[in-house]
């Protein structure tokens, strides 16, 4: 067989998985490449006229094969960038979504680099959000509580691969039972299943065949765990302490009056919209 160029297998590789009908198919060959060739995103570029190992060649091949079939890229290379910190995800854990970003940065505008303060990730999954601000806030200390062993076996991971896991400590619970009403938390992050259960339907079948279905459905109305976790939340935090929750962009109304109906909450409670001008977050401080 002639010797291929890296500029050729590219280009098949996108037009197959253009082909398949999946999401982003040229960044997926890159990133895919990028892996398999051991090359950066500059070195790519550079080497586009270089032919490729007949051996990496089949290497590379057989990932762009398991895109073709919707598996997402992010399980494929079992990383997914968050914030600019890199993630080690796998199928037992959503994929990290560049809206949850923005909960970060609410958390810094919250709070100064060097302030201490204890805080709780309800529903951690992969750990994006206790590690990431464990990262950024090196005097903090987390709860990381999730219900599912494997996701909490990779959020370890990611605190071991961020230097951060003397300071988080990860329980396995489920968030809507008051298993932290006696503790006194400073700030509370959580991002549960929001989707209803029609909802599953409309989503990509990426997300609906290959993410845990666990973590993205919460009822019939897709706000059971809303319901569930908002009074724990408010037994949680201490006085004058806040939470930021993420939920679907069909919930503001709902969760706002979810968390107004919390005496501990009431009349302090907003939505924030996310940069596509969706509901996406709820801020509630505890009077």
């Amino acid at each position: 067989m002639a010797d291929r160029k890296l500029k050729e297998v590219l280009s098949r590789a996108a037009a197959q998985l253009k082909k398949a009908g999946v999401d982003s198919p040229a960044l997926s060959a890159q990133l895919f490449a990028e892996k398999v060739f051991d090359l950066n995103r500059v070195q790519l570029i550079i080497e586009l006229e270089s032919s490729v190992d007949s051996e990496k060649l089949a290497e590379f091949e057989a990932l762009v094969k398991r895109r073709a079939s919707g598996e997402p890229a992010a399980y494929i290379l079992g990383v997914k960038e968050f914030y600019g910190f890199e993630f080690k995800v796998g199928p037992g854990v959503l994929i990290p979504r560049p809206e949850t970003e923005e909960i970060v940065e609410k958390v810094q505008q919250l709070f100064r680099a060097d302030d201490k303060f204890l805080f709780a990730d309800f529903g951690t999954g992969s750990g994006i959000l206790a590690v990431t601000v464990a990262k950024l806030f090196p005097e903090s200390q987390v709860v990381a509580v999730d219900l599912s062993a494997s996701a909490l076996t990779i959020a370890r991971e990611n605190a071991l691969l961020h230097h951060v896991a003397e300071r988080v400590q990860f329980v396995r619970a489920d968030f809507n039972e008051p298993l932290l009403a006696d503790a006194k938390f400073d700030l509370i992050l959580a991002n549960p299943p929001y989707l209803c259960e029609a909802e599953l339907e409309d989503i990509s079948s990426e997300v609906a065949e290959f993410e845990p279905v666990s973590a993205l459905v919460s009822g019939p109305a897709g706000d059971e765990d809303i319901k569930g976790s908002a009074p724990r939340i408010a037994a949680a935090l201490k006085k004058g302490g806040t939470v930021f929750m993420e939920i679907g962009y069909l919930q503001g109304q709902k969760a706002y009056e979810i968390f107004d109906s919390c005496a501990a909450f009431e009349g302090c409670v907003t939505i924030h919209k996310d940069l596509s001008g969706h509901d996406r977050i709820v801020v509630a401080k505890k009077r």
